[in-house]
């Protein structure tokens, strides 16, 4: 019953200590003055042990709440929570003593029991904190081999962790040494240790370039080593998390301006088409983030609607469920919102499943841009920024062709005072649309993964990133620009399978190739020619413009959706549209 009771729940967590601190509290300072008066107390120093004791409980009580000692989880009362103990106590026994020497409510005054008390409390209640690590650490039989890869300040944490047996740390400025009697070794030594140990488990405690990361999972991985965690700080506490595809894929680019964003975004009127989608989502939370007056969330899918709905909870915000091809519903939002920015991320984006809806394909993503793009211009909206897709860039399916007509219209449309820029970048990790979940799935089943061709790359970028940079292309805009992130270089998706596999830490998952698909091509690119134009920022470049009579277009564009030879007249809009019709 005792033992269910101190299970580590909040409220009984904090009720125990309390209880205990109060105890402790009560008992160190009778002994400290037992120790001064050599055991035997003058009944005229009662009243003030009495009154030290009660001021002694309600300061402490109330300073380690404030420093929140009581909110920490037991096993991972370490050294940064010890120098909290001991600051309580430095403050509490100060200001003792300071009552003590400046007023009369604690006469007659034994200072010698106020030094003996701090020792005395600070030493059993600290001792009180550490137990469970001194006399539990490293759990029982049958936890996890593991080895710790970098010493940082939050060490204590993962040393004490119950789940795993340290047994070696790895940093070589540290080689040699010893924590809580764990040897340091270098990095050149982890094949021989993880061997001598039998080590099953990794954890990195330090953030590492992307390259060095990439490279100590495969060494790690051909060692034998089955799970590799990443350390990262929740809540102020230091807590493990399976290294993702998204670690070995983040490209950090290094001249994100985040002031030069937050002057773009702060205190406009958004507007995000697409709203609820992977990327149409995170715009609102980064515009969010970086604040934004009023957010119009405008999506046709209701679940997805009210799913970012709930996550805006910071601005006001508006949901609208209204799909971008109702011109007349659409513009009764711009009429009655008048929104600042317009960032337009709404499109059928699924490369197959657009090759066989080409008619709503056409309408949603070229007929819908328009409508928004004109209403846009006629509001008199400042900034409207078109999400584009690399597979605009010499298209050889569907879906990248209707993203080029939209990029033609945007770029040559008369947008008077509206300043209209599009943004082109390639695949975002953990997108709808993404091979990563996919992947992720067939893993999780034990089943194959399937990879279209062997030789097939795509570009890859984290959605978080990808749309910071969206936001910081559509403040420098001016007008008329098509801004391309950098992506980095393209990956083979018969690696990333590898990757995941790998990081899944099981042997059992083959991988089978299944083809490329209709409208599908080997390679994506992001820019047409090396003559393209740089920006102040080496993540942000701009395409040459291509200029076509807007009149025409519009032409164009009406005589594509009434002819029966879509894929023809496509064509004739996008002459380097090679339709990729049998998958090869």
């Amino acid at each position: 019953m005792f033992h269910k009771w101190l299970q580590p729940t909040n409220a009984k967590r904090i009720t125990f200590f309390v209880v205990f601190d109060v105890i402790i509290t009560l008992f160190t300072i009778y002994g400290s003055f037992l120790l001064r008066f050599n055991f035997e107390i003058p009944p005229y120093f009662l009243p003030t042990l009495y009154k030290m004791a009660l001021f002694l409980v309600l300061v402490k009580l109330f300073l380690f709440f404030s420093f929140k000692l009581y909110f920490t989880i037991w096993r991972f009362f370490g050294a940064y929570e010890y120098k909290k103990l001991l600051y309580a106590h430095l403050i509490a026994y100060s200001f003792l003593m300071a009552i003590g020497m400046s007023f009369s409510f604690f006469e007659p005054f034994p200072r010698g029991v106020v030094i003996i008390d701090f020792f005395l409390s600070m030493s059993l209640l600290s001792f009180l904190r550490f137990y469970k690590r001194l006399f539990l650490q490293k759990g029982s039989i049958g936890e996890k081999k593991t080895a710790i890869f970098g010493v940082t300040n939050r060490i204590d944490e993962i040393l004490n962790h119950n789940e795993y047996i340290i047994k070696a740390i790895f940093d070589n400025k540290l080689a040699g040494n010893y924590f809580q009697n764990i040897r340091v070794y270098s990095e050149d030594e982890i094949k021989k240790v993880i061997e001598k140990f039998g080590i099953e488990v990794v954890i990195l405690t330090q953030e590492l370039p992307k390259e060095k990361l990439d490279f100590l999972i495969e060494k790690l991985s051909s060692y034998g080593v089955k799970e590799i965690k990443q350390t990262t700080l929740f809540d102020s506490k230091t807590v493990l998390k399976n290294i993702s595809i998204e670690d070995l894929l983040a490209r950090n680019p290094q001249d994100l301006d985040k002031n030069l964003i937050a002057n773009f975004i702060k205190g406009k009127k958004i507007l995000i088409s697409g709203a609820g989608g992977s990327i149409g989502s995170e715009l609102a939370l980064q515009c969010e983030a970086y604040g934004a007056k009023e957010l119009y969330l405008l999506d046709h899918s209701e679940f997805n609607l009210y799913s970012i709905d709930a996550k805006i909870t910071k601005v006001k915000k508006v949901p609208v469920l209204q799909n971008i091809v109702e011109k007349d519903l659409l513009e009764q939002t711009f009429k009655k919102y008048k929104p600042d920015i317009v960032i337009h991320a709404a499109a059928y984006k699924h490369v197959p499943l657009v090759e066989e809806n080409i008619q709503e394909a056409l309408i949603n993503n070229i007929v819908g841009t328009q409508n928004i793009i004109d209403l846009s211009i006629e509001y008199g909206v400042q900034k409207f920024i078109f999400i584009s897709s690399d597979k605009a860039v010499r298209p050889t399916n569907v879906m990248g062709a209707t993203k080029r007509v939209g990029e033609l219209y945007a770029q040559n449309v008369d947008s008077k005072n509206t300043e209209i820029v599009s943004v082109r970048f390639g695949n975002v990790l953990g997108s709808s649309g993404s091979v990563i979940p996919k992947f992720q799935e067939q893993i999780n089943k034990g089943e194959a993964i399937t990879v279209t061709h062997p030789d097939v790359t795509r570009y890859f970028m984290l959605v978080s990133e990808a749309c910071e940079l969206v936001l910081q292309a559509g403040s420098i805009g001016k007008g008329g620009e098509i801004f391309i992130l950098d992506m980095g270089e393209p990956i083979k998706i018969v690696d990333l399978a590898k990757k995941m596999i790998l990081l899944s830490g099981r042997d059992d998952i083959e991988i089978v190739f299944s083809g490329l698909r209709k409208g599908e091509k080997l390679f994506e690119e992001l820019l047409i020619n090396e003559s393209d134009a740089s920006t102040q920022y080496e993540s942000i470049t701009v395409a040459k413009p291509v200029k076509y009579n807007v009149q025409q277009l519009q032409k164009d564009i009406q005589e594509l959706l009434e002819a029966e030879a879509k894929i023809e007249k496509l064509q004739k809009i996008v002459p380097e549209f090679h339709h990729q019709t049998n998958g090869h």
